[in-house]
């Protein structure tokens, strides 16, 4: 997609979206329980901002997108779009645009139909405008001196001409849903999404139905065309390398409720809770059981540890606060090495290896307490399962947890003295 003409919508307001106190319970069925989808939640989007949504099946992921897009009811909060409050707004008012996991394209039209079907629907015609709008169309095959003129039509054309050609779709726009690939209905569905303008784009799962390589060109189509339109997005995905390459930040939901919000890079390297540590990342974060001893010191096993960076100063600042001595202790993949074999190093066993082309990804069960590990390790190193081999452990990738599965606070970063702390830009 390299045709630069679409710009940002013009005339519109802010679209900060915000989500206050949302609740949504669905009514008892056959003398079940209610079930509780989400529970007074509070998010906030910035204007222009690529949001991610991820969560575990049932969450209430898609259910908050419908919540947004009017296709649904809160049973609680209020929700705005802007200055607007849209909670008892039809869909239709909402200035909101939907990409279906489905496609949700209409069979009988054709491409340019489907592009265009939302900008013939935006305002109210008398019968007299749909009469030319309808004979304008019946009449484009006709000579020039033939053709019925509408100037509404014609708009709508040029738009549609415009988003195709972005989208790479303009040779396709006589042809019907079923005479294109995946990858083209995809498109097509964000073509109709990007043609009215709207305020924001709400995007449930729109990749899941494509294969590895087309879904990987069609991320980076996404990511660039947000970019370019400078549209408040808010996209829902199961995609781990989606959720963390895609979005300005991401927020996490788990029966309900919002776990964190933060940049892929704050989730990844500093998870708010074990739910958060186990979920984002691939493979997840390791997590070992170990113990507070002495000032600023781990222990496993029999062996002791001393954190570096960061998590040095929240570990002696748990530990002056009379915090309990026993945590669990996270380490990404990547913190963990194949070492030579020394006292402080771990020695572990080697259950499964894993080729990944670029690297290997070993999972290794320690000798001493019998925890499983998985780490990551160069490809041309011969490992096989059942062989013995050692690990050290990187000193600054120690991340812990309480016993209810809350992070240790982290130190919060002290701003240079008469100076404002610089956010980070979203583009």
């Amino acid at each position: 997609m390299t045709n630069p003409k679409i710009g940002p919508p013009c005339g519109l307001g802010l679209a900060e979206v915000r989500f206050q106190q949302v609740s949504k319970t669905y009514p008892p069925r056959r003398g079940s329980a209610p079930v509780q989808v989400l529970r007074e939640l509070d998010l906030q989007i910035a204007d222009g901002e690529f949001l991610v949504l991820v969560g575990p099946s049932g969450c209430g992921k898609s259910t908050l997108l419908r919540l947004l897009a009017g296709l649904e009811a809160p049973s609680g909060g209020e929700i705005f779009v802007g200055d607007r409050c849209v909670t008892d707004l039809r869909p239709a008012q909402r200035d909101v645009a939907m990409v279906f996991q489905s496609y949700a394209l209409y069979p009988h039209l054709t491409v340019a139909g489907n592009i265009g079907f939302g900008l013939r629907r935006q305002r109210r015609r008398s019968a007299l405008q749909q009469l030319q709008d309808g004979l304008h169309r019946a009449s484009r095959g006709l000579p020039a001196p033939l053709r019925f003129p509408s100037g509404r039509e014609a708009r709508i054309e040029a738009r549609i001409q415009e988003v195709a050609a972005t989208l790479e779709l303009d040779h396709l726009l006589d042809r019907l849903p079923k005479e294109l690939s995946g990858g083209q209905k995809q498109r097509v569905a964000l073509g109709r999404a990007i043609a009215r303008q709207p305020a924001v784009f709400l995007m449930d799962e729109p990749l899941s139905n494509l294969d590895a390589k087309l879904r990987a060109g069609t991320r980076t189509q996404i990511v660039e065309l947000q970019r370019r339109l400078g549209t408040t997005t808010v996209y829902v995905t199961h995609d781990q390398v989606e959720a963390m390459t895609m979005g300005h930040r991401i927020a996490v939901l788990n029966r309900g409720r919002l776990q964190q919000l933060g940049t892929p890079t704050e989730l990844y390297q500093w998870p708010s809770n074990l739910f958060v540590a186990q979920f984002i990342g691939s493979p997840p974060m390791n997590l070992l059981p170990v113990r507070s001893v002495s000032p600023g010191q781990l222990q496993l096993g029999g062996r002791r540890f001393v954190p570096e960076g960061p998590i040095a100063e929240a570990l002696l600042q748990w530990q002056s606060k009379g915090g309990a001595e026993e945590l669990n202790g996270g380490l990404r993949a990547e913190h963990i090495k194949l070492a030579p074999a020394t006292n402080r190093n771990l020695p572990a066993e080697v259950c499964h290896v894993e080729g990944l082309g670029n690297e290997q990804l070993l999972t290794a069960r320690l000798q001493e307490g019998d925890h499983l590990v998985q780490l990551r390790a160069e490809p041309d190193q011969q490992l096989v399962p059942g062989q013995t081999i050692h690990l050290e452990v990187e000193a600054s990738g120690w991340r812990l947890f309480d016993q209810s599965g809350e992070a240790i606070p982290r130190p919060e970063p002290i701003a240079p003295p008469g100076r404002e702390p610089v956010l980070p830009e979203l583009s």
